[in-house]
């Protein structure tokens, strides 16, 4: 079947209205999480009538070390879920911090576990540590299963690192975290048949639902809904249009795309049906506002599933999860709105630009004039709204401190309302001049492509 290509400026399906965000919907989820820890260690409370000595201190902690790591690792699965309410007021970039945070946490939860509960055991039977972890492992219920989930989620842990993950493309990183699903269920047993404070009563019928529903939940979010989705909407590849350097345009044409509700400045999980690309969903934000027939995204060559995208042909099946995002324009409240993308993260601006209330300037900024991106859509978006576009274009010895750059750019700073996406480094120097500029922190939103 022939395609249709798309034109180079499409028309949205619609202008998403400002709305004042649930500026308490994060508060709000961070408080239900604590909630939740205190009352597990509420739940190790109660079991425990007296700590004594040396050994009941040390068993003590490795009781509440396990209980903690057994939640922690259901809340961090429940974060990456895909739950639409935590997605739309929370933000999936907010999320995979504190998934990030929370993978740190529960690694060091399960070490503390693992080393209190065996010091406490060998006082205890007056033997030496290793020896009762080797009686421990061998001997204990549900055990070897325990000592695999461990050894599992540790090893997630350190591929996980700032250090170890700069050096795995997206696609390693994403199948060796599938491991942590394994490592999950196999210390579930381990926790039913050993977990003292569990017992047999209200507490063990809490751990279970816990467990049941976020497993409920993952597979509705994950799988079915996905497979639902992708009957109904039947996304295929309609064209692949070179952007610049090692980037290009995907253009995707579907059924009932209007259904998705999709926003600019939201993103998709994509999982093509070609070779090489079958087996993992990589997340790409759609690079103009979603039009009834086509969405479009716009990908740089960033590691094996990204390059490959270049040589997909029209025709080919396309899985769509999503759309996802709280990088939209319904937590906008101000509007003198500042939107400052690098590289490929000016692909959900290019969309936010066109659509956004209010005056809106746009800054790009790139090292060569070659890797600017939709300069042409943008001198055209900018003449139909009114907005404007700026290009800061050089090496940071020849740009100079970027909160002196956009302060010469834009009178008046400190009162506009900041979105910005691109490479970490830029980032983390765009927020830190912001702030010496004036711009108070609730009024940066920053998108992350680090998941």
């Amino acid at each position: 079947m022939a395609s249709v290509a798309p034109p180079r400026s499409v028309s949205p399906m619609h202008r998403a209205a400002p709305r004042r965000p649930a500026a308490a919907a994060p508060a709000a989820a961070l408080g239900l999480i604590a909630a939740g820890a205190l009352g597990v260690v509420a739940l190790w409370w109660t079991d425990t009538t007296a700590v004594t000595g040396a050994a009941g201190w040390l068993t003590g902690a490795g009781r509440i070390t396990g209980l903690l790591a057994g939640y922690a690792a259901a809340v961090l699965l429940l974060l990456m879920a895909r739950l639409p309410p935590l997605e739309r007021e929370v933000g999936a970039d907010r999320l995979a911090r504190w998934h990030a945070f929370g993978g740190r946490w529960l690694v060091a939860m399960v070490t503390a576990h693992v080393l209190t509960i065996v010091w406490g055991y060998a006082l205890t039977d007056g033997r030496g540590v290793l020896g009762e972890g080797v009686e421990i492992a061998f001997h204990f219920p549900e055990m070897l299963k325990a000592t695999l989930a461990t050894l599992l989620m540790l090893g997630t842990g350190a591929v996980s690192a700032r250090a170890a993950r700069r050096r795995l493309s997206y696609e390693t990183w994403y199948y060796l975290h599938l491991a942590t699903y394994l490592a999950v269920a196999l210390a579930f047993g381990h926790q039913l048949a050993t977990g003292a404070d569990l017992g047999g009563g209200p507490g063990r019928a809490a751990w279970c639902a816990l467990y049941l529903v976020t497993a409920g939940l993952l597979g509705w979010y994950r799988l079915v809904r996905p497979w639902l989705r992708d009957r109904r909407h039947r996304l295929t590849v309609a064209e692949v249009r070179p952007e610049g350097p090692d980037v290009v345009s995907v253009f995707l044409r579907g059924q009932r795309l209007d259904e998705l509700r999709a926003e600019p400045g939201q993103f998709f999980r994509l999982q093509f049906d070609a070779p090489g690309l079958r087996w993992a969903a990589n997340p790409y934000s759609l690079s103009a506002p979603p039009h009834r027939d086509f969405l479009r995204f716009t990908v740089k060559d960033l590691g094996g599933h990204s390059a490959a995208v270049a040589s997909l042909r029209p025709g080919t099946r396309v899985r769509a999860e999503g759309p996802y995002g709280a990088f939209t324009a319904r937590v906008q409240r101000r509007r003198r709105v500042l939107l400052i993308g690098a590289g490929v993260g000016v692909t959900p601006l290019r969309a936010l630009f066109e659509t956004m209330p209010g005056e809106v300037i746009l800054v790009q900024r790139a090292r060569r004039r070659e890797d600017l991106l939709f300069r042409e859509e943008l001198s055209q978006v900018a003449h139909r709204r009114g907005g404007r576009v700026y290009e800061l274009v050089g090496s940071r010895a020849q740009v100079g401190d970027l909160g002196t750059a956009l302060s010469r750019l834009l009178p008046g700073l400190a009162d506009h309302e900041v979105y910005l996406c691109g490479p970490e480094a830029m980032a983390e120097e765009a927020v830190r001049s912001l702030r010496a500029a004036g711009v108070r922190r609730g009024r940066i939103h920053r998108e992350s492509f680090t998941f």
